[in-house]
């Protein structure tokens, strides 16, 4: 095939018959190379006779015409397309060549910002590697300032030791540093109130009247609870005394009063006060209830036993039972358990409440207690559940037996009243005397409540720590009364504890038979009221 440059004519004259002529020749050789034909002079040829020649015999001469004209036609087509051909090729040379400065302007821009992103990277990690080393100055800087300090503080104090060994006046020895640095982080209180009531000169009746106990009463207990309850000073702060400590468990007791004005009376935080609470009831618990809070042996249970038969004439018994509410807040699981329905009913307020169940001796002290079980449980089944029940079930209550309200059932060592209608006089005579001996259990249990005022209506004291918190009571209770402490002149708590039916009211035909018999020689012996027969 011949090359365009090789076939071009160079002569100037006709340009554009020559290049007619020149791309007539090059596309008739493509069109003979190529297996599409491209019939650029067969499309003449193709056309039909009657549009070749004249009708009517035109001759060459009349043809001749057209071949020019046809001619001229097709070399105007080719150009054009020539021309558009040319115009799209140079388009598509200035595309690509504007891509190309495109692209390469993109990948400039995206090395510049990889060399900005780099630059920042390095900087920030030399920020942070000066900041690490400036960080690591200072720690060991403070480490020597506090070695120094802590050095320094021991000479002092070697110093003021031997100050104050030489000095004769004990008075005149140097504050520790411990007091100079308390300031600086522990809020100062004024504990004016409790340093008037620890002090000799307090009268007696307005410390009696603000802790429930005289002064004596008061440091035996102090006495017994200092190893227990004391704590060392430290170099921060000196240790509060343990007669504040359990001043404030007896104050917040006796009065009930909140978290909030115990901190006030006291000088100390509201948190100190809850915390200094709970810790002086579980020694008071752990310490003081083994002595003062036990089941009567057999010396005392012989003692209780004439004491109660020559007061009532019921032989046999070691001491009257009750069961008495505790109000509480609702708790937070079970609420169903601790909703009292009938003290709702009574009260016409929503009520929860613990269980607190008690034997009582002749002198009014509390033998065994059984606290916690939820308020709505009724007594029998708190009995059931409690360690008094364990106790006789292993045959500790034999030969002797507890007085209860008409809320407990009849046992071998229960003895309650007669519930059933149309009663005999020698029943009611026995109804009596068994209600004499239980009013000992419930006068108990008044001054159980009048004495500890937070006992009267619900306490900040959280479930858990709410049984721990009655033992407590119930033993500085038992101290009071065995140092015959008397109550101010004041009205005692009224209880209101609604007495309810067990579900099986008797439950030993022994039982009911002794009952009529102690019942028959009431009567006959003269303890019920009927001397006259």
């Amino acid at each position: 095939m011949r090359s365009p440059s090789a076939a071009r004519p160079s002569s100037g004259g006709g340009a554009a018959d020559d290049d007619f002529a020149f791309y007539y020749s090059f596309f008739q050789d493509a069109a003979a190379a190529s297996p599409l034909p491209l019939a650029l002079d067969g499309a003449v040829a193709a056309m039909p006779n009657n549009r070749r020649r004249k009708r009517g015999g035109d001759d060459d001469s009349a043809v001749a015409p057209i071949k020019d004209g046809s001619n001229n036609g097709r070399k105007r087509s080719i150009a054009t397309i020539i021309t558009s051909l040319a115009a799209l090729e140079a388009e598509g040379h200035a595309d690509s060549a504007g891509a190309a400065d495109a692209s390469r302007r993109e990948l400039a821009l995206l090395e510049s910002n990889a060399d900005n992103k780099s630059q920042a990277m390095m900087d920030y990690f030399a920020k942070m590697e000066g900041s690490f080393d400036a960080d690591a100055d200072s720690e060991a800087a403070a480490r020597s300032k506090r070695s120094r300090l802590s050095a320094s503080a021991a000479a002092v104090a070697v110093v003021a030791g031997e100050e104050a060994a030489t000095n004769t006046a004990a008075s005149a020895s140097p504050p520790r540093a411990g007091h100079h640095q308390r300031r600086l982080w522990v809020k100062d209180r004024s504990q004016a109130w409790w340093d008037q009531c620890n002090s000799p000169d307090f009268p007696e009746a307005e410390f009696r009247r603000a802790f429930r106990m005289g002064r004596e009463t008061f440091d035996m207990i102090c006495e017994a609870l200092g190893s227990a309850v004391a704590k060392e000073d430290t170099m921060l702060r000196a240790a509060i005394p343990v007669r504040q400590r359990v001043a404030v468990c007896i104050w917040r007791l006796a009065t009930g009063e909140p978290l909030r004005l115990v901190s006030k009376r006291f000088g100390l935080g509201i948190s100190t006060c809850h915390k200094l609470v709970l810790e002086v009831c579980g020694a008071i618990k752990s310490v003081l209830m083994p002595r003062f809070l036990q089941w009567p042996d057999e010396a005392a249970a012989g003692r209780f036993k004439e004491g109660f038969e020559r007061s009532f004439g019921v032989p046999g018994v070691i001491g009257a039972m009750y069961t008495t509410h505790i109000p509480i807040i609702a708790p937070k699981i079970s609420v169903a358990a601790y909703f009292n329905r009938r003290h709702t009913e009574r009260n016409q307020k929503t009520s929860y409440s613990i269980t607190l169940q008690g034997v009582v001796g002749p002198d009014r002290a509390f033998t065994d207690v059984c606290i916690g079980w939820p308020g709505s449980m009724p007594d029998d089944q708190v009995l059931e559940k409690s360690m008094l029940h364990q106790r006789a079930a292993a045959g500790m209550m034999h030969d002797a037996c507890l007085v209860g309200g008409a809320s407990y059932p009849l046992m071998d060592w229960v003895l309650v009243p007669y519930t059933h209608q149309n009663l005999t006089w020698t029943q009611h005579a026995f109804n009596e005397k068994v209600g004499d001996i239980r009013n000992v259990a419930v006068e108990a249990f008044a001054r159980l409540k009048t004495r500890w005022a937070c006992l009267q209506k619900r306490t900040e004291v959280k479930l858990q720590d709410l049984p721990v918190v009655l033992g407590a009571c119930c033993v500085l209770h038992n101290i009071c009364e065995m140092r015959r402490e008397e109550l101010e002149p004041e009205v005692p708590f009224a209880l209101f504890d609604d007495d309810t039916s067990p579900e099986t009211p008797v439950r030993s035909e022994t039982a009911k038979q002794e009952r009529d018999s102690i019942a028959h020689n009431l009567l006959h012996r003269g303890f019920a009221g009927t001397t006259f027969f």
